[in-house]
């Protein structure tokens, strides 16, 4: 496969030279790196890294293939996170042309190219998650030398990207099942769902700005999203709005824990490289319990902010940063980790348990 010359070029001017394996076209985005081991097309197809180029710091990439977009009865990708690659872009130290797996169908390469979503190779990517880890995560542009170069894009934090990535009407899975759940999607991986629905739970997606107030339920679940939190407004004054007429239990994940923190009073603040791995041990507060977790997210919850009435649940043991909250007396509870991973641990997938008793 012959590779063409690439470029990616950070807002700080440095430049890495590597060879292209994806689509062929000049995208911007954020810089991000991610520690993971495995799961590509999970990471890929994850909402929350919309607008957001994804540097891949374990070397060897793609040898295991692509499963099958294949979709289930319940409308549900069967191995994806969502509809399509959300990623900008994927930048990977070694791309593997050969792939082996039972249940790959295609190549990275053909999928990138697929859906449009180039792909460099080439990159020293520990040497590139350095700077980023030394300036914290910057836009970047990928330049073809062939291609007519566009201007670059907005600065990340300037977009609304939940309004982008949200859906626009409301979907049910489930049906007729026993509790009833609203979801609010800020850009819901879909194993959030087929949690909920292996459960037995009634799920009703609702946009992120929808008003769900008036309507029949039995319990609230804010997703995870991509982008800053500070741009939901709307999602925000419908929370404390439920908040104060109901004390209906509400679980949220990632964004959905800044987004119950900032409805509680909390603010938030940009993490100077975010949590993008496997592996990130968090503990259980008023306990030694300690988790090991999959994490996406770039902003965070500053608990010294947070209201009389809310609590730490749970605290990043590598920097100290929120990773969940509670209300002291509501069944009001989150987690900025992800409880169902995909890909990544399960070592805490009781937080869905945990939701469902409250119901």
């Amino acid at each position: 496969m012959e590779q063409k010359d690439v470029t990616l070029v950070l807002q700080d001017g440095t430049k890495f030279e590597g060879k292209s394996f994806g689509y062929e076209a000049n995208v911007a985005g954020e810089v991000v790196f991610n520690t993971a081991m495995m799961g590509y097309p999970e990471s890929l197809t994850d909402p929350s890294y919309a607008g957001q180029m994804m540097v891949l710091t374990y070397p060897l990439v793609g040898n295991y293939g692509v499963p099958p977009f294949s979709i289930e009865d319940n409308g549900l990708a069967t191995f994806m996170e969502s509809d399509k690659i959300y990623a900008t872009a994927l930048i990977v130290s070694d791309y593997s042309e050969e792939y082996s797996h039972w249940n790959a169908c295609e190549s990275l390469s053909d999928w990138l190219k697929r859906e449009k979503v180039p792909g460099i190779t080439g990159i020293d990517t520990r040497a590139l998650t350095k700077v980023l880890r030394e300036h914290g995560v910057m836009m970047g542009r990928i330049v073809f030398p062939d291609i007519p170069e566009k201007t670059e894009s907005a600065d990340y934090g300037s977009i609304n990207w939940v309004e982008r990535v949200s859906c626009k009407d409301v979907v049910r899975y489930n049906e007729g099942a026993g509790k009833k759940v609203v979801l609010v999607d800020c850009g819901v991986k879909n194993n959030i769902i087929r949690c909920l629905i292996r459960r037995g739970i009634e799920v009703v997606r609702v946009p992120w700005n929808y008003d769900y107030t008036t309507m029949d339920f039995d319990g609230l679940f804010l997703a995870n999203g991509p982008g800053d939190p500070d741009m939901c407004v709307d999602a925000v004054e419908i929370l404390k709005k439920q908040m104060s007429a109901s004390r209906k239990p509400i679980c949220g994940i990632c964004m959905g824990n800044q987004l119950l923190a900032k409805a509680g009073g909390a603010t938030i603040y940009k993490l100077k490289y975010g949590h993008r791995s496997h592996n990130q041990p968090v503990r259980e507060v008023g306990t030694n319990r300690c988790y090991v977790t999959s994490q996406n997210h770039g902003y965070a919850v500053d608990a010294a902010t947070l209201g009389n009435d809310w609590r730490e649940l749970f605290v990043n043991m590598n920097d100290g940063s929120n990773e969940g909250i509670r209300h002291i007396s509501n069944p009001w509870f989150s987690s900025q980790f992800h409880p169902e991973a995909c890909s990544g641990p399960v070592d805490t997938e009781f937080m869905f348990d945990r939701f469902i008793e409250t119901l």
